[in-house]
């Protein structure tokens, strides 16, 4: 199955073993709660899908990588302890408890969270001496004789042996105690998390061009050869930060992280084309709706292969702005109702302005590390309650010193000049929008140029959030044709495949 699949497995299995009966029991008993074992390559993003259950759920996480565990850390040490049984007196050995376990009992200590994930990676290639004590844990979810606490579930992952020489073989008493779940690289599941997360469009359009550059591990004499969905993650985000400062993002960059050398230097070669590009179609003048007719005309002499590349760029500068404002509007839902309660504490008129506001501050900020520690905050939601909490501590000060009846009118006006700014930015994204159609429409008339910005403005959850919310007749007038399209061909088909009598 596809990342996505396995994902969706998972939270299923994670939302069962959490059900409670009327009584408060657990309907799958925790011994009986099977282990998930998440199989797959290296680098296709295991941990990750990990963190956004734990974000989309609410729960905690932990993870571990096993392989950096000695039998210590694991199983604790031993130590001795002085008991009475039966009126005589015995030393007995014991062991401390895990550090794994000590762990989930620390969290839940300092965040409040009773309910989370322990993750651990690489589990198929612990040391020797872990080895045994790994399929003790998990059949029964213990290390020596301290047990995984009730409303935590056991995710394992590891790579197939054809990754990792490393790997260990379960014996089958292991295998059918744990819920196996194997996946596979897919680009267009990837596609939707590089959309959310903001991949690099360089990476997005040249990966749509050559898909089959998106995983590739191969064995040469020279040893292994290799590029993975972490890679071109990890590398989205240095190219980034490089053309944020001016750095140049060339060969030697992307050779440290596409570890094949073909493939590394393919993509340079695209990259420089890339922006090669952006500077010759001047994009912000195509948004603008003020390209001039030399630019009209290079577009519609060009390859496909320039012309796709020009769509990325008008799709990655739109997309930019549509996300930003999507990013404040969720953020000025949460403002307005944290304003609404301090509207309706300041009625009660038994605290200042100030002091009411500023708990509510604290408030977030608890939040804010409490999500972090417990891992339960998406890098987004992480981001909202930061600036929230900025937002807010800015709202407090222009309250220091006001009259209590002029509180309110201060952090409205405040807000409104907010709203404003969110108001200037869905109205300049629309209009780029339009533009950007009506460009299309003048150089690709009858191309399947107009399909692709249709399709990957619906796919991008941030553009299809925003052209739901905030209308842009453009984008729906093209959606429209597109079905209409698509049903046709669908009712060609439907005839072709009649056979009458």
């Amino acid at each position: 199955m596809n990342i996505h699949e396995a994902k969706q497995q998972i939270k299923n299995t994670v939302t069962a073993y959490l059900t409670k009966d009327e009584l408060g029991r657990y309907r799958i008993p925790p011994h009986k709660q099977r282990p998930v074992f998440l199989m797959g390559p290296p680098g296709i993003g295991k941990t990750a899908i990990m963190e956004q259950i734990a974000s989309e759920l609410g729960i905690g996480l932990l993870s571990y990588s096993m392989t950096h565990h000695t039998r210590q850390s694991a199983l604790g040490l031993p130590q001795i302890r002085h008991v009475t049984f039966c009126g005589k007196e015995y030393d007995i050995s014991e062991y401390t408890m895990s550090e794994i376990i000590a762990s989930v009992y620390q969290m839940m200590e300092e965040t409040g969270i009773e309910n989370g994930i322990l993750f651990l990676d690489e589990i198929n290639c612990v040391s020797e001496t872990l080895t045994p004590i790994m399929l003790q844990f998990l059949q029964y979810k213990v290390f020596g004789r301290h047990e995984v606490p009730a409303g935590w579930i056991v995710v394992t992952a590891g790579n197939p042996p054809e990754y990792n020489h490393s790997v260990r073989e379960f014996d089958i008493a292991t295998w059918d105690r744990l819920k196996r779940v194997d996946v596979e690289p897919d680009h267009d599941v990837w596609k939707e998390y590089a959309y959310a997360t903001g991949i690099h469009a360089s990476i997005l359009t040249y990966l749509d061009i050559k898909k089959q550059h998106f995983y590739r591990v191969v064995s040469t004499v020279d040893g292994k050869r290799f590029v993975t969905a972490r890679g071109w993650d990890d590398l989205s985000q240095m190219i980034h930060l490089y053309e944020e400062h001016g750095i140049p993002a060339d060969r030697m960059l992307v050779e440290q992280y596409l570890q094949d050398p073909e493939i590394a230097q393919d993509f340079t070669i695209y990259y420089d084309l890339y922006n090669k590009y952006r500077s010759d179609y001047q994009v912000d003048r195509i948004l603008a709706g003020e390209a001039d007719g030399a630019i009209y005309d290079r577009a519609k002499a060009a390859r496909f292969d320039e012309r796709y590349s020009l769509l990325g760029l008008l799709l990655d500068a739109v997309m930019l702005e549509m996300r930003t404002a999507m990013e404040l509007d969720a953020l000025l839902t949460e403002l307005m109702t944290v304003l609404r309660d301090f509207k309706a504490q300041l009625a009660l008129e038994k605290e200042a302005a100030e002091d009411i506001l500023g708990s509510s501050t604290r408030k977030i900020k608890r939040r804010y590390d409490s999500g972090i520690q417990s891992r339960s905050l998406s890098e987004s939601q992480q981001a909202q309650l930061l600036q929230l909490w900025e937002i807010l501590r800015q709202e407090t000060a222009l309250l220091h010193g006001a009259e209590q009846g002029d509180a309110f009118g201060i952090v409205k006006a405040d807000f409104d000049s907010r709203v404003a700014e969110l108001k200037r930015l869905v109205r300049t994204a629309s209009e780029h929008v339009s533009n950007m159609f009506q460009f299309g429409d003048a150089v690709f008339p009858d191309g399947q140029e107009l399909i692709i910005l249709v399709t990957e403005l619906t796919a991008n959850p941030h553009s299809a959030r925003f052209l739901a919310k905030y209308r842009v007749e453009e984008y729906f007038i093209h959606d429209k044709a597109l079905l209409f399209r698509q049903r046709q061909k669908e009712i060609l088909s439907e005839i072709e495949e009649l056979k009458l009598d």
